[in-house]
């Protein structure tokens, strides 16, 4: 396989924009847009990564494109159509607002980086992002997933992302990779606040659920840590929030096919509780940074319906992290470990730089 063309390399020269080191911040990703034809594009992009569906390849090729690509892209793009916003995906917009605000703080704490974000599927692309981090001259990358919890079916794809266009360059930038930062304390905190700041106003509800993305049981049992995780973070935000152990409940959304995924399942235990007596829910989704599908539809407004119809009074979502400013603080925490020992904290000198470059031509490097 050639390798991909390299930038012209020049001895003592700087980085476009200056800085030598970037973060590159990664989302699951969105369509371009909420049609059939997009979303086709997309979810076909999305369910053929191994690490999401792991059946053999062969047979899942042909129940992907001989039955879901050709129903699941109309009805995914109505409920895409519902939370649409004019500046357009709701996962795009926040992804791409929590980059520049992650650049903003990262720069007030006097670190000379580059911040961009890149989705694992759609645009922009892991792969673009990096092709431009690298034209500009940027030696150094930390990839920093926007999932706070590891699992092999996205934090893992992700870095997949990162080796296969690592696997067509010549000259490598040097990586670093965060795993989770699922118990960081300043992301729990950024939890916690924001449910006291939704009590504050709308009162307390009955019981605190933490709903997170499901995954087949499975991988539990194969050594994936994901479902270890989120009870942690549903236990550390219980905890700061002062809860006993009846007042909230972690559960697992978003199921898709006919096998068995971790349990409890969101919405069918809303449903219980509801049926049970409970008159007000309040639900969160921790392992969700940016509001999106999952949360603005499938939560807030299906699961919603189902919780209202079986018997509940009250349904109150609070929202994801988005912009907050400590959800943004907390993430430059967690840059600001994952880089200790990077020289990020001063701007290319020139003077420096024009005695590098007469160095090299002393020696004979540069003609």
């Amino acid at each position: 396989m050639p390798f991909s063309t390299e930038p012209t390399y020049t001895h003592g020269t700087a980085p476009a924009h200056g800085a030598r080191t970037a973060v590159l911040y990664c989302n699951l990703g969105t369509p371009d847009a909420p049609t059939a034809p997009a979303l086709r594009r997309y979810l076909a992009e999305f369910l053929s990564d191994h690490r999401v569906v792991e059946i053999p390849k062969p047979i899942w090729m042909l129940i992907l494109h001989g039955i879901i690509l050709r129903v699941r892209p109309k009805k995914s793009a109505a409920k895409y159509a519902s939370i649409w916003t004019a500046q357009g995906s709701p996962l795009k917009v926040w992804t791409q607002a929590q980059a520049t605000l992650l650049g903003q703080v990262l720069q007030q704490r006097g670190h000379h980086v580059q911040v961009r974000y890149a989705m694992r599927y759609g645009n922009p692309s892991v792969a673009s992002q990096i092709e431009e981090l690298k034209a500009q001259g940027v030696e150094r990358v930390l990839v920093v997933p926007a999932y706070p919890h590891y699992s092999g079916t996205t934090t893992a794809s992700v870095f997949d992302a990162v080796y296969a266009w690592a696997q067509k360059a010549r000259r490598l930038p040097e990586f670093r990779f965060v795993n989770h930062y699922h118990d960081q304390a300043g992301y729990i905190a950024a939890l916690a606040g924001s449910v006291r700041a939704h009590w504050q106003t709308h009162g307390r509800p009955d019981q605190l659920v933490m709903s997170f993305h499901g995954v087949p049981a499975r991988t539990l049992a194969l050594g994936d840590p994901y479902h270890c995780e989120c009870h942690k973070t549903g236990r550390l935000v219980a905890q700061a929030l002062e809860l006993t152990k009846d007042q909230y409940t972690v559960t697992f959304q978003s199921r898709f096919g006919k096998a068995k995924w971790l349990e409890p399942y969101t919405e069918p235990t809303l449903i219980a509780m509801a049926q049970a007596g409970t008159k007000r829910v309040d639900v969160m989704c921790p392992g969700f940074t940016s509001d999106c599908l999952e949360t603005l539809e499938e939560i807030s407004d299906e699961a919603r319906e189902a919780f209202m119809h079986a018997g509940g009074e009250q349904f109150h979502y609070i929202p994801c992290l988005n912009d907050q400013p400590a959800w943004v603080d907390a993430l430059a925490d967690v840059c600001e470990q994952h880089m200790a020992g990077w020289d990020t904290r001063a701007a290319p000198d020139a003077a420096a730089l024009t005695h590098s470059r007469q160095a090299a031509r002393d020696m004979g490097a540069e003609r």
